[in-house]
């Protein structure tokens, strides 16, 4: 195992962009922080790898995500939009990125490629919420033309005149009524500067117009306008949108060509953004692999003493928490997803999150799919072990079948192979391990025991953004078979309630991989050697019930 290099620590540096909006609430002048944030040379080569795709005469838009609220007149902890972030650094709510294709001018006659408009300075909210950068310190970090978000009617051009205007507005945005500058009104002013119809909608056309990067889906076209069918019954505006009526009517692939120039040629294109953020965020840089191999090794770390602290009368909330511990001492500030501690049955339950079972029980195992996010970066690993340290022969043989499909992908893990392929290599060797068992007749029938998918990218979300093809190299997915047999299964008693989901995170390369989360024991023997191992949560248990 490689030792953790953890952030330097007591050392007076100078506040980097990325940590004056996500330390807002630290007194500036003294405390040290970490270093390794990401450079803003970084997020200027993403904006210039962007350029590169924009079509001429084109703009895109970057919006924040609104804040949400938790509870009355407190809001939950901000979290950015993760491609605002990714072309920016910039943290914080209420503001819009404006990116052209080609230099335009000011009233000055000052060449401009990108505007941004951001939360204006505001002492009185700031005592309560924390600094924020202001025009000033946005322009620090590498940006020429920054205005306050409230003057974006003002001094943001006519955009009306771009040939393509590519965007993705944030999903359910709410007006406040005591602001001028939220993201509510940001959109408004946008829909008027673009001279956007009034009857645009951008969340259907978002969904129709990321056809193309759905291969498998774009292949058969009785699935194709059987999907979009299934939508329009169920949903007044995929009813009424014409497209969707073409979609519904195409006869051939050539007729589906068609459509798709159809739609590209569209002014208003969320499609395209959806295209280009997916193209990018995919392929990780050297800057973020060295965040992305810290993140996944942090989590990795916590699953190792969470089954070193696990014994039979533990609660799930209790392991959730040693592994959110670890966490926030290697340096993670969030969990990159809601945190799952399934004991038993609670497992077969793929996205249970209420972890709220008092004890684990004897001979029971726990399924946990525990991820830290660090700078933004999310790790996502699943491990399942078990109670008392000791497989059970039923526990064993579903385990190991598991194990077999994992170690069947990472045979292919490499450049050119698809995620079609990924799938395919786990489902046969999961279909034919439980046939075997006499749990499945057939092995046609794995989906009853293994609903989801194999694989997904992995990086600013833990569902990152990609197209579902080939392989490319310095991406990095997921690679997470799973078997699960609920109570009143069509199967022999013997093996309800089992449920076994083993996730690794992998980088891909040319002719291989790199496991990224090789420190959480995967093999049975493994697990059972770090169970029987002592953790520091057992001294702590003794302690707190003197």
């Amino acid at each position: 195992m490689k030792k953790l290099l953890l952030p330097k620590a007591l050392v007076k540096v100078k506040m980097t962009f990325l940590f004056l909006s996500i330390c807002a609430t630290i007194s500036f002048a003294q405390l040290p922080v970490p270093t390794d944030y990401l450079t803003k040379d970084f997020h200027k080569g993403r904006r210039e790898a962007l350029r590169k795709l924009l079509p001429v005469n084109s703009v895109m838009a970057i919006f924040a995500y609104p804040v949400r609220n938790f509870s009355n007149d407190v809001d939950y902890k901000y979290h950015p939009n993760p491609d605002l972030y990714y072309f920016s650094g910039y943290t914080e709510p209420n503001s819009v990125l404006l990116i052209f294709k080609d230099n335009q001018k000011d009233s000055a006659s000052q060449s401009y490629n990108e505007l941004f408009f951001v939360q204006k300075k505001d002492a009185r909210r700031e005592q309560w919420t924390g600094k924020r950068l202001g025009i000033e310190g946005v322009k620090a970090a590498g940006f020429s033309h920054v205005y306050n978000a409230e003057d974006f009617d003002r001094y943001a051009p006519d955009l009306s005149k771009f040939d393509k205007i590519i965007f993705e507005f944030p999903l359910d945005i709410a007006d406040k009524l005591n602001q001028s500058d939220d993201i509510y009104d940001l959109v408004k002013t946008f829909k008027k500067k673009t001279a956007m119809p009034e009857d645009f909608d951008d969340e259907v056309l978002g969904d129709l117009m990321s056809l193309r990067q759905y291969p498998k889906l774009l292949a058969s076209v009785p699935r194709l306008t059987q999907y979009y069918q299934a939508l329009a019954d169920k949903n007044e505006r995929y009813k009424k949108n014409s497209l969707v009526t073409k979609i519904i009517q195409v006869k051939d692939s050539t007729e589906v060509k068609t459509l798709l120039s159809e739609m590209d040629a569209m002014k208003y294109n969320p499609a395209l953004y959806s295209l280009y953020t997916k193209q990018l965020r995919q392929i990780k840089t050297s800057e973020e692999l060295v965040l992305m191999r810290k993140t996944v090794e942090i989590s990795a770390l916590a699953h190792r003493e969470a089954m070193k602290a696990i014994k039979p009368d533990m609660s799930e909330l209790e392991l959730q928490g040693v592994q959110e511990f670890i966490h926030k001492k290697l340096g993670a500030e969030y969990v990159g997803y809601p945190s799952i501690a399934g004991a038993g049955a609670n497992g077969c339950v793929l996205h249970y999150i209420e972890n709220i079972a008092t004890s684990i029980g004897n001979n029971k195992m726990i399924l946990m799919d525990i991820g830290a996010e660090y700078h933004g970066y999310s790790a996502d690993i699943t491990r399942t072990f078990p109670s008392n340290g000791k497989f059970t022969p039923e526990q064993k043989q579903i385990y190991d079948i598991v194990i077999d499909a994992q170690d069947a992908v990472f045979k292919i893990c490499k450049e050119g192979t698809s995620f079609q392929d990924i799938e395919k290599a786990a489902r046969d060797v999961v279909g034919k391990g439980l046939v075997k068992l006499g749990i499945l007749k057939d092995e046609s029938e794995s989906r009853t025991y293994f609903p989801h998918g194999c694989s997904h990218f992995l990086g600013l979300d833990v569902h990152d953004k990609g197209i579902y093809d080939k392989l490319v190299e310095n991406m990095i997915i997921t690679v997470e078979p799973g078997i699960y047999i609920p109570e009143g299964s069509n199967c022999d008693k013997k093996w309800w309630g089992i449920a076994v989901r083993i996730e690794d995170d992998v980088l891909i390369k040319k002719d291989k991989f790199e496991m990224l989360s090789s420190a959480a024991p995967r093999k049975t023997e493994d697990v059972e050697k770090v169970t029987a191992q002592k953790s520091f949560v057992d001294n702590l248990s003794a302690e707190l019930k003197k």
